[in-house]
């Protein structure tokens, strides 16, 4: 064991726990309707708690366990055979195990964007659990625990897929899946009311900008060099992306918004996750300066050109973010063109049938989208009986 590599991923996995609560949960909050906010917060803090013990029952081990090229097998569930003693690399093997389990979390939890103000909580909760087991976890074995797409024996690609921090196993998956679940939800009744908080959104984005030090950085499980790269390319990505998505509001609209500016962040900070332990400053400028015009486009195409009311622009930033990444890393000679694209294909594929049979099923079983009366009245005060705000009181 190496104690400052274990006093980093010790910091780094409170970072990536900070970016869901309440970076996520206040940065979606903020985007809509007053009377919905309290169930965006309560998505976001369910979702991180079921997804916990979930990772704990059997996520890791299907994850991170030796297994074969599919999955990592049960042998690890419950951390069977895993002691404080016991390393994964340099560090204790159970802050590996926490690590992981913040990204496990913040992944169900980026598709909350897309179904916010009418889906049903029960849906949320059940979809979500079965969505990291069956899909989340197994791409993670795929690309991150020696599987089908790292580069093994028994890999597809003898190169193996560069995916330093998420940009397939996170951003991807994430993004196809709140498509889907849009596609399948129908817009809501009125898609057209503008953020009831944009200094929410700031502080909410604000957050995610500093958590994801610990993603990406936290990502090289070491205190070294490769971490400082990592941490400095992430933060100007992000700076780059946020400018050139205000300046494209500017040509385009004639005035930069401050929830433009911040969606640019995080389009910038997606966008450089995979290529975060290779690029160098220069790449990353370049990696952020296209994200933040490019993912502005594609929130246009989605909701005008495609009629798909991806709510809050999961799939045009987050998903396309993270596959411009992935792509930038073969422009830049960083990764094998074959590996890249490949691998897009086979998790873009495997998301998209376990997402679109994971809903069918599960709405057999539950409702899928609340009444009309209760959208109109907020699901707030319909699905968890609080309002965020009592002007009266």
């Amino acid at each position: 064991m190496n104690g400052a590599d274990t006093a980093w991923i010790l910091v780094a996995t409170a970072l990536v726990l900070f970016m869901t609560l309440p970076g996520l949960a206040l940065f979606y909050g903020g985007l809509v309707r007053a009377r919905n906010v309290l169930s965006v917060f309560m998505q976001c803090f369910s979702i991180a708690c079921v997804m916990s013990i979930l990772w704990l029952v059997a996520g890791y081990s299907i994850a991170f366990g030796e297994g074969n090229a599919f999955w990592g097998g049960l042998d690890k569930a419950f951390l069977n055979g895993v002691t404080a003693d016991s390393l994964s690399g340099t560090i204790p093997e159970v802050l590996f195990f926490a690590f992981q389990m913040t990204f496990a979390i913040i992944t169900p939890a980026l598709i909350v964007g897309a179904y916010v103000e009418r889906i049903s909580y029960a849906f949320i909760m059940v979809f979500s659990s079965l969505w990291m087991l069956i899909c989340y976890a197994p791409v993670a074995h795929w690309i991150w625990g020696g599987g089908l797409l790292a580069g093994a024996e028994w890999s597809l690609f003898e190169d193996g897929v560069n995916d330093f921090a998420g940009g397939i196993v996170v951003h991807q998956t994430a993004g196809i899946a709140a498509l889907i679940l849009a596609v399948f939800l129908g817009p809501r009744r009125k898609a057209t009311t503008p953020p009831h908080n944009p200094g929410m959104v700031m502080i909410g984005a604000a957050m995610l900008w500093v958590g994801w030090f610990g993603f990406n950085g936290g990502s090289q499980l070491a205190a070294n060099g490769g971490a400082a790269m990592a941490i400095t390319v992430t933060h100007i990505s992000a700076a780059m992306a946020s400018i050139t998505w205000a300046a494209w509001e500017r040509v385009r609209f004639g005035k930069a918004s401050l929830v433009g500016m911040v969606t640019g962040t995080i389009a910038g900070l997606a966008s450089i996750t995979p290529a975060s332990g290779s690029v160098g400053p220069m790449e990353a400028m370049l990696i952020g300066g296209i994200a933040g015009i490019m993912c502005q486009e594609l929130c246009g195409v989605v909701k005008n050109l495609l009629k798909i009311d991806d709510t809050l622009d999961v799939f045009a930033v987050h998903g396309v973010g993270g596959i411009f990444g992935i792509i930038m890393l073969a422009v830049f000679g960083h990764a094998s063109w074959t590996a890249q694209l490949g691998g897009l294909l086979v998790v873009g594929i495997w998301t998209a049938v376990v997402t679109a049979g994971l809903v069918v099923l599960v709405r057999m079983i539950l409702p899928i989208r609340v009444s009309e009366e209760d959208e109109i009245t907020g699901l707030d005060l319909a699905s968890h009986g609080e309002r965020a705000y009592e002007l009266t009181s």
